[in-house]
């Protein structure tokens, strides 16, 4: 087996004479040969001045050098795709694949016996560990970690849950412009992602319980002292792994790894999104995820996190609690606790080791949850055969089981043009309905499905309404929102069958979503429907997208990049 430089030669008809050059361009760089001879682990960096996210990236990627030299072997720092959620048009759920593809192919051209990973912005660590899943080389996964909490009038802010509550006054005029000038500048405090239980805190969470980073990892702060030696230690680990030529993901991700992230993600609260990525990364492997077997953990797993949107507190709070081992650890046998880790421990030793912190009150018993069930519920119906998300521990109680006539909104320009017009036909207990918003039909999947209030409701108190569509929505906002609805409209799926007017029924203890129409009348307004509702794009990277992604139960991923590869 050859490791080293000596991985992967470039075709040149002549091994001998493609080592050679190799070699001799790479001296360049003013590399010893003591220090080529070594082991190699890779290191990603996706520093980018348009991604706040990542800023500590430089200074992560330093303390992973200085663990992967401590420890013997040669570092080796290349970049990549870097996403960042809010600089990413039409949106980063677009560009996930093309950096999953860039990352896997990267890690695949050079020679490296493992790889380190960094990543935090809500597509950045999913489509890294699906890179790292394909390419099946010794990945260790370092989180950037979440930035510090902001404050405001005497009241802690966090992005981006107490943006949104925030602009939502503004918009119905509860706050005036020089106020929420002033919250502009003091909602993101420092670099890292949301300190809330937002997407990026929910990958991290997911992925540490997996076993794929070390542990405290994902909640650690952006810009704490602790960021930076756990890295050293990650690289360290790196190097292990580059001599021992394991473990690989492929052996890390089993079955009950998968269980535990899905059980962890419903402890949390965690983000909507987090299931279409883990699904993703599922995809890459032989073991999908069963969206009824999720439901079902959902039912027996209470959140136990008490973290916005769905509680009070931040990241760092959960951090010094004990993060995600104390949480494993409230758990129980919730976890399959003999599931091993990159570091060679099994989560039972890791989990014995959490810290145990008097009077905390972020990580709650079982016994005194936040919530009895888990934070996300699967809901099927005529409306959404294939399955659609809530995130009902973010959602309004009163709302939970609710009937209303629906006011369809077409597109996203059809939603931003009507939604604030003073004429618009609403009222508080409609329910409102974008389509078109699916991952063919936006395209790309945005996180739109937080329909705002209708202005004048807004102004007139209303703080929430039932709303559906095929979208997305940030793991940082909050509502009665159902989303991932699927097939998507563009597909031809139900939604693309609702008109205003029609009556649609909620029903989350019942796990339903309906649309009140009689199957004649659907039948009629299906022939009716256009042949097709999203237009293939001419060229490039969009044609790709619109001819190989999936849909939300399946990851969103594109169909030549999943284990089971294209289909005939």
């Amino acid at each position: 087996m050859t490791d080293g430089l000596r991985k992967g030669l470039t075709a040149y008809g002549d091994s001998g004479f493609s080592l050679f050059l190799r070699n001799a361009f790479i001296k360049a760089m003013g590399y010893s040969d003591d220090a080529l001879d070594r082991p190699i682990v890779g290191i990603t960096n996706t520093h980018s001045d348009y991604n706040p996210c990542h800023g500590n990236a430089p200074q992560i990627i330093d303390a992973v050098k200085r663990g992967v030299m401590l420890a013997g072997a040669m570092p080796m720092v290349f970049p990549t795709i870097s996403i960042a959620e809010s600089f990413a048009h039409p949106t980063s759920m677009y560009l996930r694949n093309l950096m999953a593809m860039d990352t896997e192919e990267m890690i695949r051209a050079q020679p490296m016996d493992a790889v380190v990973v960094i990543g935090g912005c809500d597509k950045t660590l999913p489509a890294q560990v699906m890179a790292a899943v394909s390419a099946d080389l010794p990945t260790v996964v370092i989180p950037v970690g979440p930035m510090v909490v902001g404050h405001h009038k005497g009241e802690v802010l966090g992005a981006c849950t107490d943006c949104r509550r925030l602009w939502a006054k503004y918009r119905a005029g509860e706050i005036d412009e020089a106020e929420i000038e002033a919250v502009n500048g003091r909602l993101a405090p420092s670099v890292g992602t949301c300190m809330v239980m937002g997407t990026a805190s929910t990958m991290a969470c997911m992925i540490e319980a997996m076993g794929l980073s070390l542990p405290m990892s994902a909640t650690i702060p952006a810009p704490h002292a602790e960021r930076f030696r756990s890295a050293e230690a990650s690289g360290r680990v790196a190097a292990a792994m580059a001599k021992a030529k394991g473990p690989r993901p492929s052996e890390i991700l089993t079955p009950a790894a998968f269980r535990n992230a899905q059980v962890v993600l419903q402890a949390i609260g965690g983000s909507t999104n987090g299931l279409i990525h883990l699904t993703a990364i599922a995809g890459r492997v032989p073991h999908r995820i069963d969206l009824d077997e999720f439901d079902a953990i959902g039912r027996k797993v209470p959140v136990l996190v008490d973290l916005k949107p769905s509680g009070a507190h931040y990241m760092e709070h959960f951090h010094h609690a004990g993060g995600v081992p104390k949480l494993m650890a409230q758990l129980g046998e919730l976890i399959e606790l003999d599931a091993r880790t990159i570091t060679g421990a099994t989560l039972r030793e890791l989990v014995a080791q959490a810290e145990e912190v008097p009077g905390q009150d972020v990580i709650r018993s079982r016994a005194d949850p936040i919530r009895s069930e888990g934070g996300l519920a699967v809901l099927r119906g005529n409306l959404a055969p294939r399955g659609a998300l809530i995130k009902h521990a973010a959602a309004s109680p009163n709302l939970m089981q609710h009937t209303g006539r629906a006011v369809v909104f077409e597109t996203l320009e059809d939603m931003a043009r009507r939604i604030d017009d003073p004429d618009l036909d609403v009222a508080a207990d409609d329910v409102l309905v974008l389509r078109n918003a699916g991952p063919k039909g936006a395209p790309g999947m945005p996180e739109a499905g937080y329909l705002p209030i209708p202005l004048k409701l807004a102004r007139a108190g209303v703080k929430d309404m039932v709303r559906i569509s095929d979208a997305r929505m940030s793991g940082t906002a909050f509502g009665t929102i159902v989303l991932h609805i699927t097939p998507e409209s563009a597909e031809g799926g139900p939604l693309a069958l609702v008109q205003t007017g029609d009556r649609i029924a909620l029903d989350v203890a019942a796990r339903r979503i309906d649309l009140k129409v009689d199957d004649a009348e659907l039948t009629r307004r299906r022939a009716a429907l256009p042949a097709t509702a999203a237009a293939r794009p001419e060229r490039g990277y969009a044609q790709l997208f619109h001819d190989a992604v999936l849909q939300a139960d399946d990851g969103c991923d594109f169909d030549f990049l999943t284990a089971a590869g294209r289909r005939a």
